[in-house]
């Protein structure tokens, strides 16, 4: 399952993609990728893919001025990519549970090196292609260096794009000190020997600076970025199995509360849309869809209001067929709502009002009769909800003293 989210990272909004197993989640990782690189790149999308199917959900992320996130890439640096993993951390602690697992692809690598000392529920960290330094990522660029410093920016082309590279950028790079040796996490190195980007040299210095549990694997045959999905594949699968020696399966933090039967109480989750709903024995979340800024936890009000009148009409249906013995087989229900305004109104043109539609689609599967199937559509009008909706419904609203 594949849901888009944002958050926010020093005043910027950042856009990324969480990839989650349908159910049995066993942890959250967060995905950083290479430089200048997207949460779109090949390596990232495949490698979350397959870790997905592993039970492991995964958000990756475009970096501030990158990709489908706001700002300009211009004006960040290594230390503002580390504040940008952070933010995703809290994230997903906020909204789902903290990443357990970080992996970082080439500076992204060096970036999840750096940002771990500051996550506590980080258990293992595996990285790709990653140098040694973060300074390491100058000489993608080495041969406007001397622009860079008398000028203060210069334009360089970086994978067959152009991008500017600012001063601030350089220093703040070459300024970066390891934290490797002081991890105390599990650390996973993986690296090709024909890397001609960042040269398997690197990954021998992280791995000798790293203190145990560490582990290096080779990715014979592998390019820096990762290109060949039998590449990513392999990552990914090696990432899920050493992994699971270190991080303990997710376990979601259910909130209870005491509610009387045939009450439902509703409380924020994320402070947005993201809402906690429990009746008396279940719980289940509430939200809106990302395109209107909720973080698509859950179905959206007008949803379980389309819920209530299907699952209503379905059962009362069940019901009357069982009683009769009547062949039915099974209930499919389509709903949707929609609004329209001075349609099929006394009036309308004088007080212009809203109607709203509920459209109801019923089929009834098994041996039945045409009798039968025209008694039991009217049998769907007869719903407990369908009847509620239909009534002079009257709803009662008082403030609760805090």
């Amino acid at each position: 399952m594949k849901s888009k989210v944002e958050f926010v990272s020093n005043g910027v909004t950042l856009r990324g993609m969480l990839e989650s197993p349908d159910h049995n989640i066993s942890s959250y990782a967060l995905f950083a990728h290479c430089f200048t690189c997207g949460k779109d790149i090949a390596a990232a999308s495949r490698i979350s893919r397959a870790l997905t199917a592993k039970g492991i959900a995964v958000l990756r992320f475009d970096f501030t001025g990158l990709g489908n996130s706001d700002g300009d890439f211009s004006n960040t640096n290594y230390s503002s990519n580390v504040g940008d993993l952070k933010a995703a951390s809290d994230f997903l602690k906020q909204n789902y549970q903290a990443p357990s697992l970080l992996i970082g692809h080439s500076l992204g690598g060096a970036a999840v090196l750096s940002v771990a000392h500051q996550l506590p529920d980080v258990k293992a960290i595996a990285t790709i292609g990653a140098p040694h330094e973060a300074q390491h990522v100058v000489h993608n660029f080495a041969t406007n260096l001397d622009t860079i410093n008398q000028q203060g920016a210069a334009e360089v082309t970086l994978g067959h794009r152009k991008f500017i590279i600012k001063k601030q950028f350089v220093d703040d790079v070459q300024q970066t000190e390891s934290k490797i040796g002081s991890l105390k996490k599990a650390l996973l190195v993986m690296h090709s020997p024909l890397d001609n980007t960042v040269k398997i040299a690197e990954a021998e210095k992280i791995y000798k600076e790293a203190k145990h549990p560490k582990s290096f694997i080779s990715l014979d045959g592998a390019d820096h970025l990762v290109t060949n999905k039998d590449d990513a594949e392999y990552i990914a699968v090696t990432i899920a199995a050493w992994a699971s020696r270190y991080v303990e399966p997710a376990i979601e933090e259910t909130p209870s509360k005491k509610v009387q039967k045939g009450c439902v109480y509703v409380e924020e989750k994320d402070h947005k849309f993201s809402q906690h709903v429990f009746s008396d024995s279940h719980h289940w979340l509430a939200d809106e869809p990302v395109s209107v800024g909720g973080a698509n936890t859950g179905p959206d009000p007008y949803e379980h209001l389309l819920a209530a009148l299907g699952t209503c009409t379905s059962m009362t249906i069940r019901m009357y067929a069982d009683r009769k013995k009547w062949p039915l087989s099974n209930i499919e229900i389509n709903l949707h709502h929609e609004r329209s305004y001075n349609k099929d109104c006394q009036g309308c043109d004088d007080a212009p009002q809203q109607i709203d539609y509920l459209n109801r689609e019923i089929t009834l599967q098994g041996e039945l009769s045409d009798e039968q199937r025209d008694k039991l559509l009217e049998i769907a009008d007869k719903c407990p909800v369908h009847k509620t909706l239909h009534s002079h419904l009257i709803v009662n609203t008082k403030l609760n003293a805090t």
